[in-house]
């Protein structure tokens, strides 16, 4: 059996910088048959026409502040059988789609989550969750790297991160994609909701990984404090009303109100907000509530079949691999050779080391390459001692094989 035909959705709104470096990272998947559909605000569709290979990618104009909307317009225009979905400013590692759609050759597989990597681009943000009709969160106690197959059931679903998620098409369709009075904030947690009402299969894959890098909006600060949480209120107040029992309902809009206020106290403590943001904030959110529970929700028709045949995009397919190295003193040189070896279609991923012990950063470059930094005694992985002696060859070896399961790095080096 061939890969199945993959629909990537990327919904972008005021953030041109965040989607160029999304799409550069998204043109170097390792998977045979994908299309990639941008849903964009003005700002976002001239990007896109401006990138070289813009006959490739399918546009479509919304300029709307409701992700839940967009993301509907997405799965329109989408010809695959299975659709990814990935944030504007998120990263995917290059097997990311040949991880994330394995577990769909099994029938039963209606969706399926990754692992999601913070902006160190070493810890993780998200890894498997559940959640509950309360908009409780969990964890679940998934060992190894294998993808696992899991059921939920009505009122406890499998969560899916919205910025690493695939669903097959003609489900999706057919429960009518997202809800969108859902305007943001809940949307694909809502969705994770309907699949376990209804008894489908959903797979939780670790080494589907994509970086997140939380990047600044409307809604957020660059530091990750928030700026408005009306959105968030409106959202808790939808999903408690489709999902949690009405008894139910004002306990736990209580914990959800008070989780949220120990978050901007939290952000107090650390600097970037003020006790008068507090106070605004917390305003916006009961605001938000109020004008939530007037929302109306629910009611959604299928979603007919896409428009245009599939567009496939050239991706790198069975690319070659690079692992380059060096110490502080070849920056300048060893950027100028990934570049160069990115230009020309490999997989490139650079490691510098300096002489000290600096945690560790990793991040895509817009120049098309993966790039390593840090200590060669300090640590990667924020666990074990601080600082870790290695020589340069099996501090290499070691960063190099921590990714190599995600970026397919096999004999590099």
């Amino acid at each position: 059996m061939g890969a199945l035909p993959v629909s990537v959705v990327i919904v972008s709104r005021g953030r041109p910088g965040a989607l160029s470096l999304c799409l550069t990272g998204v043109a170097q998947l390792d998977y045979p048959a994908y299309e990639v559909i941008v849903v964009a605000c003005p700002e976002g569709v001239a990007t896109v026409a401006a990138r070289p290979d813009a006959d490739r990618i399918k546009r479509v104009a919304f300029d709307e502040p409701n992700i839940s909307a967009a993301r509907n317009l997405g799965i329109a225009e989408a010809a695959g059988e299975v659709i990814a979905f990935l944030d504007d400013d998120a990263v995917p590692e290059p097997t990311w789609l040949a991880h994330l759609c394995a577990p769909f050759a099994d029938p039963q597989v209606t969706a399926a989550g990754g692992y999601v990597r913070g902006r160190n681009g070493i810890e993780y943000q998200w890894r498997a969750q559940g959640v509950t009709a309360r908009a409780q969160e969990r964890d679940l106690p998934i060992e190894g790297t294998e993808p696992r197959i899991l059921h939920g059931r009505p009122g406890v679903a499998i969560k899916l991160q919205g910025t690493n998620m695939a669903h097959r098409r003609s489900v999706l369709a057919e429960m009518g994609g997202f809800d969108p009075a859902f305007r943001f904030f809940l949307d694909e947690t809502d969705l994770d909701m309907r699949h376990a009402a209804a008894g489908h299969a959903v797979a939780v894959v670790p080494l589907a990984e994509v970086h997140h890098g939380y990047a600044e909006s409307p809604r957020r600060a660059a530091d990750r404090s928030p700026r408005d949480l009306t959105e968030i209120g409106a959202s808790l107040a939808v999903f408690l009303a489709k999902h949690c029992p009405e008894a139910e309902r004002r306990m736990a809009w209580l914990a959800l109100r008070d989780a949220q206020r120990h978050r901007l106290l939290r952000s107090l403590q650390r600097g970037p907000l003020g006790p008068d943001d507090v106070v605004r904030l917390m305003r916006s959110l009961d605001r938000g509530w109020t004008e939530g529970l007037a929302r109306p929700f629910g009611n959604l028709p299928p979603i007919p079949e896409a428009r245009l045949p599939f567009l496939a995009y050239p991706g790198r397919a069975g690319a070659p691999r690079r692992v380059l190295s060096g110490r502080v003193w070849n920056r300048a040189a060893m950027r100028r050779d990934a570049a160069r070896y990115a230009a020309d279609g490999e997989i490139v991923s650079a490691y510098r080391f300096s002489h000290t012990a600096l945690f560790h950063t990793l991040r895509f470059h817009a120049d098309g390459y993966w790039e390593q930094i840090g200590g060669l005694w300090g640590r990667s992985e924020r666990v074990g001692p601080v600082i870790q002696l290695h020589s340069f060859e099996d501090r290499l070896r070691s960063e190099d094989a921590r990714v190599a399961p995600v970026r397919d790095n096999k004999d590099q080096i």
